[in-house]
């Protein structure tokens, strides 16, 4: 496991040569289930320096719809790596990460799975988003209900693991589906695609940085050359075998606007 270091440690130099971010949006770029103020300016900010903007998260279809259409980003991964939206010309457009001829056949197991879970977990609500999701199902265990024993959701991971389907723990949700897709799988297809936008101009990962809060940002943390977790991250390190390059002072959104800040000045004393 490599050391996580401090953000405010990072040199201009190491940070200097970023052309794009990506970052998870629950409890990273939001703060107990609100975007602040300070958050979305820093958004904007990033977006208006001339960086890269990709939010890449576990929410459904129907979020990733308004998001690329209203929020000052690029592109958007959603439902952890099923899709990718963009706009082009001012129309929506989408990149599908699954093949026509096996999404039904996906969508028939994943009924079933969320049959056999209700079944093994009487109590279980899926998330409040579950109706706008195409590809995914989102096992509720804290938005909007009690949080659940860490023990019981250690035991759902291991359920749908069995059952032979993908399961990511975030800070909110248990999300699981079936398909030979993730995150990164999602963002190496987009950026190898003829996409419009500004991602043409970046051809390495030295361009780009992540940021993260929670488990399932963990392939990113292996993926990326440079990441950073927030600092709400702290209590999901020992359990990780692929940690954030740094490490925020500041908790989700406080976080974000603490490396858009770092971003934003390093870029323009290039």
């Amino acid at each position: 496991m490599s050391e996580t270091k401090p953000l405010k440690n990072a040199s201009k130099k190491e940070l200097s040569n970023i052309k794009g971010i990506c970052f998870d949006i629950d409890d990273t770029f939001s703060t107990d289930g609100k975007i602040t103020k300070e958050a979305f300016e820093a958004l904007w900010n990033l977006k208006n320096s001339g960086l890269v903007v990709v939010p890449v998260t576990g929410r459904p279809a129907g979020w990733c719809d308004h998001i690329i259409r209203f929020w000052p980003v690029d592109a958007v991964i959603g439902e952890n790596g099923a899709f990718v939206f963009y706009m082009d010309g001012g129309k929506r457009k989408r990149l599908d990460i699954l093949q026509d001829e096996v999404i039904d056949d996906l969508k028939r197991k994943l009924h079933t799975l969320s049959e056999k879970i209700r079944k093994e977990f009487p109590n279980v609500f899926w998330a409040s988003d579950q109706n706008y999701r195409e590809f995914d199902l989102a096992i509720d265990i804290c938005e909007d209900v009690p949080r659940w024993d860490e023990k019981d959701v250690d035991r759902l991971l291991e359920f749908c693991g069995n059952e032979g389907a993908h399961a990511k723990l975030s800070s909110i949700h248990v999300n699981t589906w079936f398909g030979d897709y993730d995150k990164m799988t999602a963002f190496k297809k987009w950026t190898k695609a003829k996409m419009p936008g500004a991602v043409k101009t970046i051809s390495s990962l030295d361009n780009w940085i992540y940021i993260g809060d929670s488990p399932n940002d963990e392939p990113a943390f292996e993926f990326f050359n440079m990441s950073v977790g927030v600092n709400n991250i702290k209590k999901y390190l020992e359990h990780l075998d692929h940690c954030p390059t740094w490490i925020t002072e500041g908790r989700s959104g406080e976080g974000f606007c603490e490396l858009s800040k770092v971003l934003i000045q390093s870029v323009s004393e290039k």
